[in-house]
Formats: structure tokens, sequence, C-alpha cells
């Protein structure tokens, strides 16, 4: 028996296959991240290429990176078919700018926690928490160091 992309699965089949609850394939449809059909006796289907999609769905929450986000990402993907290749490598590349990005973020934070546990703040012209003047309230709300892209070569 030939297994292809557009075949279609139940919700059952869905949830057997990737362990997201019925309550959560329902929400991920109405934020746009999964598309499903009604098929026979107004039962809802899901096409088969929708596992790929649910998958990603599942890393990116681990990830704890914003439904939005990944909501953004997969609106450049087709849901009337099966992405192709070219698909994927187009949604990729964007998606991957966005990964750099929180990794920098995440290295500066690593960064800046060694850094500052290990100093032992033996010296207040180097320490980052030293903000003379609070002149870091004029750039923004919370850690503000931290958030503002790095600027350093």
């Amino acid at each position: 028996m030939h297994v292809g992309p557009d075949d279609h699965l139940t919700i059952g089949e869905v949830i057997r296959r990737t362990g997201v609850s019925a309550s959560a394939l329902h929400f991920y449809e109405r934020k746009g991240l999964i598309f499903s059909e009604r098929g026979g006796a107004n039962q809802r289907v899901f096409p088969r290429h929708m596992l790929r999609r649910i998958s990603l769905v599942i890393v990116a929450k681990r990830l704890r990176i914003p439904l939005s986000d990944v909501a953004e990402v997969f609106a450049g993907l087709p849901v009337d078919r099966a992405p192709t290749h070219k698909d994927w490598q187009r949604v990729s590349r964007r998606w991957k700018k966005q990964l750099e990005e929180r990794r920098r973020v995440i290295e500066r934070l690593e960064q800046e926690l060694t850094g500052c546990i290990g100093c032992g703040c033996l010296s207040m012209k180097a320490c980052l928490l030293l903000n003379p003047d609070d002149a870091l309230g004029g750039r923004g709300t919370g850690p503000v160091r931290l958030q503002q892209p790095d600027t350093t070569p």
C-alpha cells in the first residue's frame, strides 16, 4: 500500500502519530498553524503533510519559541498541498535567521552570567551590574544590555 503526503489522517490517527491531544490540535488549527478538512460523515481529517508541521510546533514549544513566531514562519508554506523541498528551504532560511539571533542572545546571557558569577565584583569599573545615575533607564525597560543586539566586533 502506497502512502502519499496528500493522503488524509483522522484526528485519532494524528493524535496517535504525534502524541498531541485533540484540544491542542484544535488550538493549533485556530492559530493557523495546521489545517484540516472535512471528510466523510463530516469528520475532521488532516492531510498527512500536517504531521511535519505538528512536529515542528512540538519542537518549537520545547525550545520556548512563541507560537506566533511559528505561525509567521509557516505563513510562507502552502496549505493546499504538501510543501516541496524548495518551500521548506525558503522557510528554513527565514527561521534560521531567527534561531541564530536567539542563539546569540543566549550566548550573551551565558557570558554575562559566567563573568558576573566568576568576577566576585572585584572591579566595579568592569561590572555590568554597575549603572551609575541609572544611565540604562533611558534605553528601555528590563535587562537592556542583554536584550539589545551585540555591537561588539
